[in-house]
Formats: structure tokens, sequence, C-alpha cells
């Protein structure tokens, strides 16, 4: 799907999805609770999607409800599965060492990019530790063995969703372990609220220490709170002058990207630089910021060239296309603040792709196409719709 935007601000009330990087965490914590466990999300997206589906098939029994997910623990994991990630790198890494932990022989199919996504060194230090991992295929993976309780070491300087799937997979261990950091924690903030999620299942890992034997006990009934990383988009669209009232975002979050109003914030003013070490999501929005601003320079990007596209690549083609100017080095990216025109933006299947250009059109003088636009389902299934119900003014075409 194609859209073509004609250029005009937003107006109205907008209530942000529930958060797609909780909704994981707290799905996988109530799937090794110790009774059933009521998820408020009314809305829910392919990623989400994918946790869920998987971690049936390793043995729980999570169903979608009118208000959100019904799920039921798994007691005895299957001794195979197949686990299909789509494109999901949440998913994947998530659930790699958490299929170890329960010694599950499993098959993950991957989709997209997704195969071509590091895994390493989590799969190193999973191989020492007690697994074997091999490619079946160029999109599929088969893990066995089990994993064994002690001391991990793991580069933080990759993905923090490392971390967090260690996490999730020692608990389950009955033994005592600890995960050892070595280097610099990039996307800290994304550990903590796996922290705090385990947490509200009574889990507790200070210091990446986890103790054994520890079980998860489910509170029975829990809420997803909003999404930062999506409301990032509509605060966005506010600060650049559509008249927006937005609900449903918690400003003492754990959520890492709640740091986009001070972004923004920063971004009102001349020659500022920003580091995307701990926020690399926000980069493609934050970038469209910049450009209608004073410009900007965001360091430590490194770890956009490994996400759903090459958004180092992906974020200085949209905006050359849509009549700005942005330039890279291996850790740098310069925004100019040239304004906007217009033109067209490939998403190249990258959902925050796709909702950037569409924010940038508001402050566009001509229109806005935007190529591949169906990916926003990945995390907003309903973008579309709500950006209309504002006021977006677009045509779509099906290829």
């Amino acid at each position: 799907m194609d859209i073509t935007i004609r250029p005009r601000p937003l107006q109205g009330s907008i209530n942000i999805i529930p958060s797609k990087s909780q909704a994981h965490r707290l799905l996988i914590c109530a799937a090794f609770a110790d009774v059933p466990t009521e998820l408020i999300c009314p809305e829910t997206n392919q990623d989400i999607e994918a946790t869920a589906q998987c971690l049936n098939a390793l043995g729980a029994s999570i169903r979608r409800t009118e208000s959100g997910y019904c799920i039921r623990p798994c007691n005895i994991p299957n001794q195979k599965a197949v686990l299909n990630c789509h494109e999901s790198g949440s998913t994947l890494r998530f659930l790699l060492p958490v299929a170890a932990a329960l010694g599950v022989e499993t098959t993950f199919k991957l989709e997209g990019r997704l195969p071509q996504r590091p895994l390493s060194p989590l799969w190193e230090e999973m191989e020492r530790m007690g697994c074997t991992l091999k490619w079946i295929a160029p999109d599929e993976l088969l893990v066995e063995g089990k994993l064994r309780p002690g001391d991990y070491f793991i580069d933080g300087g990759v993905s923090s969703q490392f971390i967090t799937g260690l996490l999730f997979a020692l608990s389950l261990l009955e033994g005592d372990s600890q995960i050892h950091i070595t280097g610099r924690l990039e996307s800290a903030p994304y550990v903590t609220m796996t922290l705090a999620s385990m947490a509200q299942f009574g889990v507790k890992a200070e210091d990446f220490r986890m103790k054994g034997g520890q079980r998860y006990h489910s509170p029975g009934i829990l809420s997803v709170e909003g999404d930062w990383s999506n409301g990032a988009f509509f605060l966005a669209a506010r600060a650049l002058g559509s008249d927006l009232d937005i609900h449903g975002l918690d400003p003492e979050s754990a959520q890492g990207d709640r740091a986009v109003l001070d972004a923004i914030r920063q971004l009102t003013a001349k020659n500022t630089t920003i580091s995307a070490a701990d926020i690399p999501d926000l980069v493609p929005i934050l970038s469209v910021f910049a450009a209608a601003n004073h410009g900007a320079v965001f360091k430590g990007i490194r770890r956009l060239r490994l996400k759903e596209s090459d958004r180092v690549a992906s974020v200085i083609e949209m905006i050359t296309n849509l009549g700005g100017h942005a330039v890279a080095t291996e850790d740098t990216l310069t925004v100019f603040g040239t304004g906007f025109t217009g033109g067209t933006v490939d998403s190249h299947n990258d959902h925050r792709i796709a909702m950037s250009a569409a924010i940038a059109a508001t402050v566009c003088t001509d229109p806005v196409t935007v190529l591949g636009a169906a990916c926003v389902s990945k995390s907003y299934p309903k973008f579309w719709d709500e950006y209309a119900r504002l006021g977006g003014n677009y045509e779509q075409y099906i290829r």
C-alpha cells in the first residue's frame, strides 16, 4: 500500500496506544506465572501477536479478549516447538534464551531483515552455557540443549534485548546466576523496564543477580501503559504546530522513550547535539523535528543500521527526498534545519520511517507519498485511521 498525503496540520484528541515494549515483557512474565493473568491491552500489533503466538507454541495458553489477553501459564513446556517471530527482534531475542532455559528443542522462523540482525554475542554465550545453535535454513534457526545457571558475560553495546532475554531465561533456572555486562550498556532504560515488569510478578534481579528458585506470582489483572515510542510521533506533530490533545502517557514511566519530551525541548535551540545511545527508536521522528527547526547532530547512531531498515540510510533518504539535507559519519548523523517541501519516501518496510514521513507531511509545502505505508501494522495498525481522524488528508493506492 502506498499513500499520498496533502500537507496540513493535525487537530484533535488522541489516546496513545499500549506500549509494545511493556506488552512483550508482561506477556512473558505471565506465561510463566503461578496462576492466570488478565492483561489489559485493548490494541495489539504484529510484534505483540508474534510474542503471544510463540509463547503458545512453548506451552502457554494465550487468547485475545475484548480488553486484551487472558494468559494461562506454561506449566509443562512442550518438548519441541516452532516459533514464528515474523519480523519482531524483541520476540526473537527475548525468547531465544527462554526456550533454551526450558530445554525445548526450538526452531525459530524469521522474516524480513530479522535473519540479518545480529545475535552475537548472545549466540556464543548461550553455546558456552550449554546450548547448540545452528542455521538450518537462511530464515530458520534451531536451538538445542538447555542453559545452565551460572555467570553470564555479555557486551552491553550491541542490544539491550540480549540482557532482557537472559534475565527472563535465568529466572526460570533453579540455580543462582548473574549477568556481567561488559562495556557500556546501550538502551539501559529498556533493561530497567524488564526489571520493573519482573518485579510486578515478584521476581527480583538486583545488580543482575538472579536467585534460583524464584517464581512468578501473577497479580491477577495488569494494564499495559501508553506507548511513549509511538506517542513520540504525535508529540512531535504537536510541537511542529498541530493542535493535539494527547492522553495516556505516564510521565513516571520506566520507558526510556519518554525522553522525547526533553529531546524536543533541546531541539528548539540551535547547535544541539543529542545522544541516540539510549533512544535509537526516536531518531527518525527527532530527525524530522530537527530538519523543521534548527537542525541537530545525533551521536551514537551505529546501532541504527541494524534495525528494521538501515535507519541511518533510510532517515537520510527520507529527509533528502522531502527537500531537506542530512549527512552521516560512522557514528554521527547531522540533520540541517532546511525545512521540507515534499516528495516521495520509501519506508523500506520500516514502520518508524513511514510514520515519521507522515508527521513531516504536516509541515511540508507539497504532497508527500509514502511507499509501503502498510508497514505501520508492525507497531501501530490503526495509525493511518488515527491520522485521518485527526484531519490528515491522504489517498491510498494498492499495488
